[in-house]
């Protein structure tokens, strides 16, 4: 049986496992990682998968800058491809976004699969006048308001939060 829990610090090798499989060496070279370097994912809002005692799933979720005001960076978000169309994903997608609405965030941003995350609230018109550090298909930049306003006159460069 699946469970849902907090990424802890013990995880941390398993997770980086994971997306190594998941996105390969890659990853390291994405725009998005330079908003996530030297940061930690939020505590409590960054979930794992667990099958016993197994890492199968990961997603995390970051603070950022979006122009001047805060909101939240999802991702990456990775499932173990045995453990792939099970809703796994799904499910550890609308726990993060429920915990940081319940939180109080207003706004989540990610680069991703428009199709994947169009179900979860995420649309693109939101990112038209932000801009990420680095190269991005402006078609996967997508945002979910989490309150009224969330998103609204969203404008300007997307950083990392101070420390």
């Amino acid at each position: 049986m699946i469970q849902f829990v907090d990424e802890r610090h013990e995880h941390a090798p398993a997770i980086e496992q994971l997306l190594d499989v998941a996105f390969g060496e890659e990853r390291w070279h994405k725009t998005c990682q330079r908003l996530r370097d030297g940061q930690a994912p939020l505590a409590g809002l960054s979930l794992v998968a667990l099958d016993r005692d197994a890492l199968v799933g990961t997603v995390r979720l970051w603070p950022v800058l979006a122009g001047r005001r805060r909101a939240l960076l999802l991702g990456p978000l990775a499932v173990d491809p045995a453990y792939r169309d099970q809703g796994i994903g799904a499910r550890l997608t609308a726990e993060a976004l429920k915990r940081a609405r319940e939180q109080g965030e207003k706004a989540v941003l990610l680069v991703g699969d428009a199709p994947y995350y169009e179900r979860f609230g995420f649309k693109r018109a939101p990112t038209e006048r932000l801009w990420l550090p680095g190269p991005v298909d402006r078609k996967r930049f997508l945002a979910r308001e989490l309150r009224p306003d969330g998103v609204a006159g969203l404008s300007g460069p997307v950083a990392k939060m101070a420390a």
